[in-house]
């Protein structure tokens, strides 16, 4: 049986999955889960307790945002800060400390950026993003782009901390699909489209 071939959003949420893992692997040096499903979702919104988001723009179009528990975003913060060796008896207890936002802030731009690096290697295309916003806050925010207007692609990416605090991705990807050419200089685009539309 043939393997089914995921839609570009859905090849991009697991780029996006791999990502979230190494990058916070790496910095907490605590292991990550993520669920093995993907969630369709309406649209993209903040929520409760502590959430960053980021446009970002190019051959490509969307938006990242990643909502925290206080005790994901508490324990991810510790964990790293200890991980590079800071003593416990200095480091902040409360997620909405200044410390914890701006470890939010610094570890979505880490993830966006290798997320970028993996459809560049992937797929041969480039996105720039802006900076990361993190916030606290306590009610659901939705978020709307320009190009997430019409028909935006939307999902919805689960995970757990090494002590089971939960996080989530949520992403919008403009109305496109990465289809790749075989050999390029052998390939006639025209007749590529064509098949496609």
């Amino acid at each position: 049986m043939a393997e089914r071939r995921l839609g570009t959003v859905n090849q991009m949420a697991k780029l996006i999955c791999e990502a979230v893992k190494e990058v916070l692997e790496a910095s907490t040096g605590s292991s990550i889960r993520y669920a093995p499903t993907i969630q369709r979702i309406p649209l993209v919104s903040l929520k409760p307790d502590l959430g960053a988001f980021v446009e970002f723009t190019g051959d490509y179009n969307g938006l990242f945002c990643m909502n925290f528990s206080g005790e994901a975003a508490l324990e991810l913060y510790r964990r790293a800060m200890t991980f590079m060796g800071l003593p416990e008896e200095e480091l902040a207890r409360d997620y909405t400390s200044e410390e914890v936002v701006n470890f939010v802030g610094e570890i979505v731009n880490q993830i966006v950026g290798g997320m970028r690096r993996r459809v560049e290697a992937q797929f041969g295309l480039a996105a720039r993003n802006s900076q990361p916003r993190a916030i606290a806050i306590n009610q659901t925010i939705t978020l709307l782009l320009s190009t997430l207007i019409e028909k935006p692609q939307c999902r919805r990416l689960s995970f757990r901390t090494e002590g089971n605090a939960p996080f989530y991705v949520e992403f919008g990807l403009e109305q496109t699909e990465f289809i790749p050419l075989e050999h390029p200089e052998e390939v006639d685009v025209d007749d590529l489209l064509a098949q496609f539309s």
